[in-house]
């Protein structure tokens, strides 16, 4: 299969419905190009004027199984005809209780845990900060540079990604510190990274003042970092030593996009919280944090959910487990290699590259500056296939894990065409 455009870009149904939109819909929203869904199947998405899509954004990594995967569509139906809501808050329901039972086993392996369920990644990310302060006892958190954690107050006063997400919010969270995140493609080391917490311990955020370090294993928003293989075991080392807890971010880098669940277990960290939400259940709306029981000891009461936990979305979630380990997960890590290298070629013949990053299907290929990225992802949309810019001028290669080597070969082909 390849891409197919048979009309202008926006065609006259799209246009349409874009014109409609900008009357209905909150102007907040960062739409790069006129893109209108009208279907999709695996990694190819057709919009409502017929035009035929390569994805490489997965929905922003979510649609992790592919689009509308036969059998995450059947949990959905099966579950759906049975019933559709039911608070987990107030009562209990099997497909909740089953996928918190398998991923307390998947999450944290051998260690004793508990679940909590939301509707979103900053949902889950805010958990994790209260759940931190009650077990801890402590006000203060720790997190990095470039970090994307959420637009809610809590999680926003975790994100350093772009001003533009932060202007004209404060004042947003006290006690939240900020260190540099460790990238040779940002020339930081762990050593300074690590030094500068260190400084915040002797200055103004006392180690037993901190309750938690909040780390994306691999940052998103600000470009798909990978760190130095040193970072997050020395972190983990760090925070150990006072005390403090850590809180793995794996909402964009887990559930197995970079080729195991979590893209922690690549340098053999455990976490104290684990959040998570985007691929957890193949574009239904999920998050969860999950925590050792040892911090998870909250009582009856102190934080909870109408719709977290959703049973529809649950059952989502355990068809989408499925999948990760009957294939997908080596699959990413297989097909993940394969495309490395070939935008590692892609980048040998074209200067305006400078960088060429990642793990398995969290990828990212840098260019000299913003406005070439963007005119990257431009260009490759009218070639039929979709991307996404992350950071200041990178352009990230999310596709869903079901991509197979030609899919891959056929969007790694347009994108050196765009390049061109």
């Amino acid at each position: 299969m390849r891409p197919e455009i048979r009309t202008a870009l926006p065609g006259p149904k799209a246009a349409e419905l874009i014109a409609r939109d900008a009357k209905a819909m909150s102007p907040s929203f960062t739409r790069s190009y006129p893109f209108v869904m009208e279907r999709g199947s695996g990694c190819w998405v057709t919009d409502v004027d017929g035009n035929r899509f390569l994805d490489f954004t997965a929905g922003i990594a979510v649609v992790t199984t592919g689009h509308s995967h036969p059998k995450v569509v059947a949990a959905i139906k099966e579950q759906a005809e049975r019933f559709l809501h039911m608070s987990g808050t107030d009562f209990y329901y099997t497909s909740e209780i089953e996928l918190a039972e398998r991923l307390e086993n998947r999450i944290l392996p051998g260690t004793p845990a508990g679940v909590f369920f939301t509707n979103s990644g900053a949902e889950a990310i805010e958990g994790a900060m209260k759940l931190a302060r009650f077990a801890t006892g402590r006000p203060s958190y720790i997190a990095f540079l470039g970090a994307f954690h959420g637009r809610t107050f809590g999680a926003l006063s975790l994100t350093a990604s772009k001003a533009s997400q932060r202007r004209r919010f404060a004042p947003l969270l006290s006690s939240v510190f900020h260190a540099p995140f460790p990238s040779a493609s940002r020339n930081v080391t762990t050593d300074q990274s690590l030094d500068r917490i260190e400084e915040l311990f002797s200055t103004v955020a006392p180690p037993e003042s901190v309750a938690a370090v909040f780390v994306e294993p691999i940052q998103g928003e600000g470009g798909y970092l990978v760190p130095p293989d040193d970072f997050l075991p020395r972190l983990r080392e760090l925070t150990e030593k006072h005390g403090i807890l850590l809180v793995a971010d794996e909402v964009q880098s887990g559930m197995g996009r970079t080729g195991h669940l979590l893209a922690v277990e690549h340098w053999g960290v455990e976490p104290d919280i684990v959040c998570l939400a985007k691929g957890i259940a193949s574009g239904l709306p999920l998050g969860a944090f999950i925590a050792r029981a040892e911090q998870m000891s909250w009582p009856p009461g102190s934080h909870g959910s109408t719709f977290g936990g959703n049973p529809v979305a649950c059952a989502a979630g355990l068809a989408t487990l499925d999948l990760l380990e009957s294939g997908l997960m080596e699959n990413a890590a297989t097909v993940g290699a394969v495309m490395q290298d070939g935008l590692r070629e892609i980048a040998s013949t074209h200067k305006d590259v400078t960088d060429v990053r990642g793990l398995g299907l969290m990828l990212a290929i840098e260019l000299r500056t913003p406005e070439l990225a963007a005119k990257l992802v431009q260009t490759a949309f009218e070639r039929g296939l979709l991307l996404l810019t992350a950071g200041t001028r990178a352009v990230r290669i999310s596709p869903p894990l079901v991509i197979d080597p030609e899919e891959a070969a056929t969007g790694l082909e347009i994108i050196a065409s765009a390049l061109d």
